[in-house]
């Protein structure tokens, strides 16, 4: 997996396809380019609370997706997960379920708008 760093990387995610679920929003679009790695970005807004909370929250997130984007990820798409007010307090294994829930919703979205692959 890699990261995603740059702004343009996020925005084009944020104009993918959207998917809430419980303590977690997942963006995600295909890589215009011919990548076959999965890229990854993460955020918290202020919204969410202090820095340390932020930071909290974000940790939260790239431990479950270092698990779960491996098995459920495509190769050549984008994903960010935009931490919720709910992230550093739901438990692990709900925002385990949180995130394979909005990957199996977004792959079906994006399925019917161009087709399995």
């Amino acid at each position: 997996m890699e990261r995603l760093k740059t702004r343009a990387d996020f925005l084009r995610a944020a104009r993918g396809i959207r998917r809430v679920e419980g303590a977690v929003t997942l963006e995600t679009c295909p890589v215009p380019d011919s990548r076959d790695a999965i890229r990854v970005g993460f955020t918290a807004s202020k919204k969410i609370g202090n820095a340390v909370t932020r930071n909290r929250a974000k940790r939260r997130l790239r431990a479950a997706a270092s698990q779960l984007l491996p098995l459920l990820g495509r190769a050549g798409h984008d994903y960010v997960l935009v931490a919720r007010g709910s992230t550093v307090a739901r438990p692990f294994a709900a925002l385990l379920s949180d995130i394979t829930t909005a990957l199996k919703a977004a792959h079906r979205k994006l399925d019917a708008k161009t087709g399995p692959g």
